[in-house]
């Protein structure tokens, strides 16, 4: 019976413990606090809701003032340390929420810019009580000591060539966004850039560019009078060029890669008729200096063919 009365109490007791955390927590000891600006975070967002134009932005805006105060304030009362500097944690947490409040948008909270600004936001918010001295009533602006300037020298440069490198990972994956092409390409001669992923051993643009011009090319020359297919080829690179550029409008004006290809014919003799390369010529940056390109190849030949009248004529037979 004695037993069961202590667990008893013992659960009341971690109860009461746990009721006077949350109490402490969410009711502040005076107006003046850090909850004070979390609740005011809080109505301004709420009131917001309600708001239309100009005043809507103008409460959310005191909002998140309120929001980075009241972070700030509680995460540096017992400040937790990111190991190996002397970065508070809540640092790191504020200068996120500064950097989302500076670059971020209503479609599009979390922006590149957010994450690239966001270490060197925190060193800064590290750094900026190490030029006040004085408490809360009675502060004035100081020049570091010699021993502390040298770490957040080393703190703010550190955080800078951070954001640099985020930085670099988004324009590189913008470039292979806007220029798939360069994923066909060899990077083992870069000093910073490592393939991750398999390897592309063909540019899609470039096969996509010879599969639309193929059909075309056959629906132009297939089956038609061989006086008029070798008149064709012999406009062949004006043809084909055009042909080429619209289909490059078409197919890739989504990506900025489209100024990067080009189009054209080769055309050579045999001895029964011609063979026509078509080219789709990658001019863009490449490790080979050379560049690379894409063929198909079509072989024309003339053929006999019967005309309503009954009359043989000679036609062209492409493959």
């Amino acid at each position: 019976m004695n037993t069961l009365l202590k667990d008893v109490f013992g659960v009341f007791k971690f109860a009461e413990g746990l009721y006077a955390g949350i109490r402490k927590i969410l009711v502040p000891p005076k107006a003046y606090s850090w909850q004070t600006f979390i609740y005011l975070s809080v109505f301004s967002w709420i009131l917001s809701y309600f708001a239309t134009g100009y005043i809507k932005d103008i409460i959310a805006f005191f909002g998140w003032l309120f929001l980075i105060a009241g972070t700030a304030w509680y995460t540096t009362e017992d400040p937790l340390r990111v190991p190996g500097t002397f970065m508070p944690v809540g640092a790191v947490i504020t200068g996120f929420l500064v950097s989302v409040f500076a670059f971020g948008d209503q479609q599009d909270v979390i922006t590149p810019r957010t994450i690239v600004f966001w270490p060197t936001i925190s060193a800064l918010i590290t750094a900026i009580p190490e030029f006040i001295e004085g408490n809360d009533t009675d502060a004035k602006a100081r020049i570091p000591k010699p021993q502390d300037r040298q770490r957040i020298i080393i703190l703010v440069a550190s955080s800078m060539l951070l954001s640099c490198w985020i930085q670099f990972h988004f324009v590189m994956d913008n470039w292979l966004r806007q220029y798939p092409s360069l994923q066909a390409d060899t990077f083992k001669n870069s000093t910073f850039v490592a393939r991750t992923a398999e390897t592309v051993k063909i540019p899609q643009n470039g096969v996509v560019i010879l599969q639309k011009l193929q059909p075309i090319v056959v629906e132009q020359i297939a089956e038609r009078p061989w006086s008029e297919v070798e008149k064709w080829l012999l406009d062949a690179k004006q043809r084909v060029g055009n042909l080429g550029r619209e289909i490059i409008r078409k197919n890739l004006s989504k990506y900025e890669e489209k100024e990067l290809w080009r189009v054209e014919p080769r055309v050579a003799n045999t001895k029964s008729g011609y063979i026509l390369d078509l080219l789709s010529i990658w001019i863009g940056p490449s490790s080979n200096p050379r560049g690379y390109y894409l063929k198909k190849s079509c072989r024309i030949e003339p053929v006999a063919a019967a005309t309503n009248s009954e009359n043989k004529i000679t036609v062209a037979e492409i493959e």
